[in-house]
Parts: structure tokens; C-alpha cells; sequence
């Protein structure tokens, strides 16, 4: 797990980079050109399919990548994606979770051989689950509205109690993920144990890690976990 580690760190260095010549290249562009600009962010977009949410326009979210809490935020992402103890060929960390009715439970307590979703996840439910079990964790928001925020968007403010964080979990479920969903404690221990912010796919077999997706939006990729558990039928 050393090698992973080290691997970690310095993919974390090197995406702060990646991210602060992204913003600064971006406000300077904007400044000189702002439709040139706008065309490289929708680039970006189509790769985490904000283009093909009809919920929002460019003008909801497009603008925040040059915004200072756009930075803050990917930096706490980033800063808590060093906690990570989940790695494709070890054992899968548990960690702690709270059912929808309150009640404490974990991980490994729902996992038995197999976040952010939408209708590619649920099709995968739907066509996989012979052959694992799904299960969706609710962590800490994303873009909260007092945070990173997008306009259009859900109001929902960062979580400030164990009950702030179901209530907002009862709008994911209004989605019907047809599979468990629990929530992240409020220390977010299943969040930082599996570098979950803002969304990952996993899936686990026989107490290890046998997929671990790049982390969202743009390693959020439901078709590539659907390979994946294609060749476990």
C-alpha cells in the first residue's frame, strides 16, 4: 500500500497544478476573449456531462470554474482525497453509515460482492444485479449553496448535523436509485477512506477492492463499471 500511497500524493500535487493553471488560464481568457473561453469550459463540460443536463444552462455553472469557490472547494476535495485507504487489490476499509431511518450500520454490512447517480447508474442496477449488490453512500455535498454553488441548482447548505444530512439525502432518494442508500457519518470517515468527494464508483468483492474509479465528474464513468461487471457474469 506504500506505492499507492506515494501514487496518491503525487497525483494529488500534480492535479492542485492542473487545477490552478485551469482557473488562472481560464480568468485570463475570459478577460481577453470571454466566448473563447466559454467554448473550452463547454469542452470540459461534455466530459462530465454537464452539457447534457437539461437541469442547467452554461450560465448556471460554467462561469463558477473561475470562481475562488470553485478553487476552495476542489482544494478541500483534494486535501481529504489524502486520507484514502481504499486501493484496487487490498481490503476494502469499513467505515461508518447511518440508514435512512437514523440507525447506525457500516459498509461491510451492505457490500457483499459488489455515488452521484443518475439513469446510466440505475441501469446498471437494473442489468447487474445477479451479480452484485448495490449500494449508493450520500456524503457531503458537492456544490452546497453555501459553497461552490451553482444556480438552478437544489438549495441544500453544508451539512451541519447527522439530521441536515438525511433530510437532504430524502432528495436522492425522490430519484428511485432502486438499490440501499445510507449516509456518510458527520466525521465523513467513508468519504475520506475512499476519496469519495464529489463522486467515485467501486466495486468490491470478498472484503477487497477490485475496481476503483477516478474520481468525479470527470472519472465518473458508470459504462466503464459496467464493463467491468460484464466480465464477472
Amino acid at each position: 500500500m506504500f506505492v499507492q500511497k506515494v501514487m496518491l500524493y503525487v497525483s494529488t500535487a500534480y492535479m492542485f497544478c492542473f487545477l490552478m493553471t485551469v482557473n488562472v488560464g481560464l480568468s485570463i481568457l475570459h478577460f481577453i476573449s470571454p466566448s473563447l473561453a466559454k467554448k473550452m469550459i463547454l469542452k470540459m463540460g461534455e466530459k462530465t456531462t454537464m452539457t447534457q443536463n437539461p437541469k442547467f444552462k452554461y450560465e448556471d455553472w460554467g462561469l463558477t470554474m473561475m470562481s475562488s469557490t470553485f478553487v476552495k472547494s476542489a482544494c478541500h476535495h483534494m486535501w481529504l482525497s489524502l486520507g484514502q485507504e481504499a486501493f484496487k487489490g487490498h481490503p476494502a476499509p469499513d467505515s461508518p453509515v447511518f440508514t435512512m431511518k437514523g440507525e447506525k450500520s457500516s459498509i461491510s454490512k451492505f457490500v457483499k460482492g459488489a455515488s452521484r447517480f443518475g439513469d446510466r447508474f440505475k441501469q446498471l442496477v437494473k442489468d447487474f444485479s445477479d451479480v452484485a449488490d448495490f449500494l449508493v453512500v450520500y456524503i457531503a455535498e458537492a456544490h452546497s449553496t453555501d459553497g461552490w454553488a451553482f444556480t438552478n441548482n437544489i438549495d441544500i447548505n453544508q451539512h451541519q448535523s447527522l439530521e441536515d444530512r438525511l433530510s437532504a439525502a430524502q432528495i436522492l432518494l425522490r430519484e428511485e436509485p432502486l438499490c440501499p442508500v445510507v449516509v456518510d457519518d458527520m466525521s465523513d470517515a467513508t468519504s475520506i477512506k475512499y476519496g469519495a468527494l464529489p463522486e467515485r464508483l467501486y466495486v468490491l468483492q470478498a472484503g477487497k477492492v477490485v475496481y476503483k474509479g477516478t474520481e468525479g465528474p470527470w472519472g465518473y464513468s458508470p459504462p466503464e463499471v459496467r464493463s467491468f461487471l460484464q466480465k464477472m457474469k
